[in-house]
């Protein structure tokens, strides 16, 4: 019974396994918004030159995301996720070439990786409900501003147009793979 009782109380518990899982990856998902949009800045002082201050909010508003997920990973003195930089450079990738592709290809890859992060975060609370309380707050936290992203993003998409039908699916799926990725690595 001693042995068995200080492997129970040693070992940490599923469920804030999967939190710091999360975290990470949430955190690394940030790393990619901030890139994204950092790419679009800079591509959109040439094509999309009336959308600067809005992906400049979008990009504070990411930065300050991903304080978050940080924070909490330090508090919790865990390392940040495998794919942190892969993140990082695909969402500059992205950022450029739909910066360059102009102002309905940035608004349609907005609204594409906010709808599948806004999914993973609403599956994420539910999978974390009364087992991790500071995951939950992280992740809450941040919520108002990515819907914020999406909706005011979807209002900028010309629907029946080009880019959309294109950009929609690539990035979702690119999205739902890198969070895929990270939550096995």
């Amino acid at each position: 019974m001693g042995s068995s009782f200080l492997e129970m109380i040693a070992q940490p518990s599923v469920t804030t396994d999967l939190g710091d899982r999360i975290l990470k990856v949430n955190h690394a998902g940030e790393h990619g918004a901030v890139n994204i949009y950092g790419g679009q800045i800079f591509m959109a002082r040439l094509t999309a030159p009336g959308m600067l201050s809005e992906l400049e909010e979008f990009r504070s508003h990411e930065c300050g995301h991903r304080a978050i997920f940080a924070a909490e990973l330090l508090r919790r003195q865990r390392p940040r996720c495998r794919s942190y930089w892969l993140c990082g450079f695909g969402g500059r990738v992205l950022g450029l070439m739909t910066g360059l592709l102009g102002a309905n290809a940035i608004a349609a890859t907005t609204v594409a990786v906010e709808s599948v992060v806004l999914r993973h975060l609403q599956q994420q609370l539910v999978s974390l409900q009364g087992s991790d309380p500071s995951a939950i707050a992280a992740i809450s936290a941040i919520i108002a501003e990515e819907q914020l992203h999406h909706d005011h993003s979807a209002s900028h998409v010309q629907t029946g147009t080009f880019w959309p039908r294109i950009l929609t699916p690539i990035v979702t799926a690119s999205t739902e793979a890198v969070i895929w990725l990270g939550m096995r690595s």
